[in-house]
């Protein structure tokens, strides 16, 4: 096995154009164990530990860049230089707290969200929220760089839309302008991979909902329907502005709809059946603490977000 650590993002992307077969490596809390347990024995390792320009954050006209290589405890606020990691926790609470789930405090240091996305699992904690979100992932190669829109980033089983010869540069968000929530369910509280995962934003600047599912079909997904049918509730019902209740028949209907999305398997973490019926648990509690969220804001002209 050959291995390249360039030292600069220039020498990452020549190193990547000369070895389309290299596997990139940042944290290593996919790739590591793919490797001890003889999963996966590339030609080329790829380190980009050493490329500072994959490192921290910032916002250009309104937008958030996270680079590649932020750690989930920089999301979190856990490491990353105190006010600037839980700052962007802050302006990301949706994929904070799902940061906040992944693994051990060992694992949250190593793990970053450009591998997260490199990976492309199923399972992978990141993933709904970033459907939630709207994001879009930047990618680049030596031919130029481009951004590919989150809902068309996943093309099948730990498969993604990059080509050979690109690497993962950054994730960009647009700030939340209404609550947003993630929740899981494993076999246990902490460092479990997720049975089944449901993320939802709403985003009342646009009159919109948007959600995230994980480890419940092949690829991370979006409940459409059911996205389109609560925020037409909302909508119909005046409830963006009134901030009235939600009534329990759109919330269960949501529910319904967010469990009719997925396409499970039964495997030894879960039945599908128990995914389905966990995915509506998750979407039914994640809407009520949004919701609730949201209403308490009622005062605020953010959108229900200090």
């Amino acid at each position: 096995m050959e291995f390249l650590r360039p030292a600069t993002w220039a020498e990452a992307l020549a190193a990547k154009a000369a070895n389309p077969e290299a596997l990139p490596i940042t944290g290593g809390t996919d790739v590591m164990v793919e490797l001890n347990f003889g999963r996966r024995r590339p030609a080329v390792l790829l380190d980009l530990t050493r490329v500072s320009e994959l490192g921290g954050w910032s916002e250009v006209a309104g937008r958030l860049r996270v680079g590649g290589a932020v750690t989930y405890a920089e999301l979190t606020g856990e490491r990353g230089g105190g006010e600037r990691g839980s700052g962007l926790g802050r302006r990301l609470p949706g994929l904070a707290l799902a940061a906040r789930t992944v693994g051990s405090p060992q694992i949250r240091n190593r793990g970053t969200i450009g591998g997260n996305l490199g990976s492309a699992s199923p399972a992978g904690d990141c993933h709904p929220s970033l459907l939630a979100a709207g994001a879009e992932v930047e990618v680049a190669s030596v031919r130029g760089s481009r951004r590919i829109g989150i809902d068309y980033f996943y093309t099948g089983v730990k498969r993604n839309a990059l080509a050979p010869d690109e690497l993962i540069a950054a994730v960009w968000l647009r700030p939340p302008t209404g609550p947003e929530q993630f929740a899981k369910i494993g076999t246990r509280n902490a460092m479990v991979i997720a049975v089944a995962a449901f993320a939802l934003a709403l985003h009342p600047d646009r009159r919109r909902v948007r959600t995230g599912i994980g480890s419940a079909a092949p690829t991370p997904v979006r409940a459409e329907r059911a996205e389109a049918f609560l925020a037409g509730a909302i909508g119909e019902g005046g409830l963006w502005e009134s901030r009235r209740p939600l009534p329990p028949l759109v919330v269960d209907e949501f529910g319904a709809l967010v469990s009719a999305a997925a396409r499970p398997i039964d495997d030894v973490r879960g039945t599908a059946d128990y995914r389905r019926h966990s995915l509506g648990v998750l979407a039914r509690r994640t809407l009520a603490w949004a919701w609730r969220e949201y209403c308490a804001g009622a005062g605020r002209s953010d959108g229900g977000m200090g």
